[in-house]
């Protein structure tokens, strides 16, 4: 590498690519996205606070027990009719940040039916799945009055590995369809990176990612035998070249090969068990605070929306820990692409298409409590300072 490269400089002439007006628009969009992070919470618990002061759950509760006084059919069924109030209440705000919000900016270009469609279904799994979790908490909770929040948070941290054991097999081709990747140039890099670091190489796959975002993206996900790589075809409709897909794929399979799937478990699961400490010491109050009638206590699925209440504020107060938790697994993937891979400029091309949904210059302050990547700008910097310290060897003449 000459010694005239300047990684500010080349840092700079990157993030130049861009228009000033798509910089501002980048702005808005992300420091309008800070927004909602505090109203969804804010909707939440207004919808939380409908559902308890409706009555509705104590009389589901009631019925359920004079037919079958079962513990675990009462919370199913409490749970459930809970989460579908919420689906529907909710849908105007989540029809907003989800899909106007996403059109206005341009960042998605599916119509509104096929959005709905897919949120519907989602909604559907999240209430099934909410049922299961929520069924065996209220267990725990029934068994071990005292200390349900510390296995709680056990369940927590097992739950989301189980869940992405079956997320690429069972929830992912139900919105996306997933095909293996046609042989050529892309797919035999990416089965060499693959072979290279680790990572399972007989699934390489592209899915229609553009069908409900234009957002520039690829993963590695699943465990044990489901794991696959996965490449939107917004990459290739945005004419990624061999240098973005190294930089870009190194990144996620960084993810699979330093375990962060389970370091993500395990955060969780601590989360959750702080999480569920809070809520069995302020359960009482809330409850009164919010005029819980006909709720007998923690016990009492009728009194879940109590919990919806607690956990959306401890969600909005936990923000800036859990973005900080991802943050610094996003800078070790990257360092991970960078080490294998040494595509420095191929990485930061590829970061340069996620400015649109990213604001790539935030305050620092910023950047702590609301971003889940690093800085589009630090990224960037942090690849040329690693191509001048890693200076590639000049093809052969």
């Amino acid at each position: 590498m000459s010694q005239a490269f300047d990684p500010a400089a080349a840092t700079a002439a990157y993030l130049a690519q861009l228009p000033p007006a798509l910089h501002d628009k980048a702005r808005a969009y992300t420091q309008g996205g800070h927004w909602l992070i505090l109203f969804g919470a804010v909707v939440a618990v207004i919808v939380a606070w409908i559902i308890l002061r409706s009555g509705v759950l104590v009389r589901v509760r009631s019925a359920v027990e004079a037919k079958k006084p079962r513990p675990w059919l009462v919370v199913a069924a409490v749970l459930g009719v809970s989460s579908l109030i919420e689906l529907v209440l909710g849908l105007p705000w989540d029809a907003y940040a989800g899909w106007w919000r996403e059109k206005g900016y341009g960042l998605t270009s599916q119509p509104f039916g096929g959005w709905l469609v897919e949120h519907l279904l989602g909604g559907v799994i999240s209430i099934v799945m909410m049922v299961i979790l929520g069924s065996l908490v209220y267990a725990l909770i029934r068994r071990a009055p005292r200390t349900w929040w510390l296995w709680g948070g056990l369940l927590v941290g097992v739950s989301f590995l189980f869940l992405n054991i079956l997320q690429p097999v069972l929830i992912e081709p139900l919105f996306n369809s997933y095909t293996p990747a046609p042989p050529g140039p892309v797919r035999d890099e990416v089965v060499a990176m693959a072979q290279q670091v680790g990572v399972p190489s007989d699934k390489i796959l592209i899915y229609n990612g553009s069908k409900q975002s234009n957002r520039y993206t690829a993963n590695v996900s699943g465990v044990l035998g489901t794991a696959r790589v996965a490449m939107s075809d917004v990459m290739f409709k945005k004419d990624a070249d061999l240098a973005e897909v190294r930089g870009v794929v190194g990144h996620e399979m960084g993810h699979y090969v330093l375990d962060h799937l389970y370091v993500l478990a395990a955060a969780f699961g601590v989360l959750a068990l702080i999480g569920m400490f809070l809520v069995d010491r302020l359960f009482p109050w809330v409850a009164g605070l919010v005029g819980a009638k006909g709720v007998t206590g923690l016990a009492d699925p009728a009194g879940y929306p109590v919990i919806a209440i607690i956990l959306a504020v401890l969600g909005v107060l936990s923000t800036p820990l859990v973005n900080s938790i991802s943050r610094i697994e996003e800078s070790q993937a990257d360092r991970f692409s960078l080490v294998h891979f040494n595509e420095p400029d191929g990485l930061s091309k590829a970061l340069v298409k996620t400015i649109e949904y990213r604001y790539d210059s935030p305050g620092r302050l910023e950047e702590v409590i609301f971003y889940d990547h690093p800085a589009v700008r630090n990224r960037v910097q942090r690849a040329m300072d690693w191509k001048a310290a890693h200076p590639k060897a000049e093809p052969q003449k």
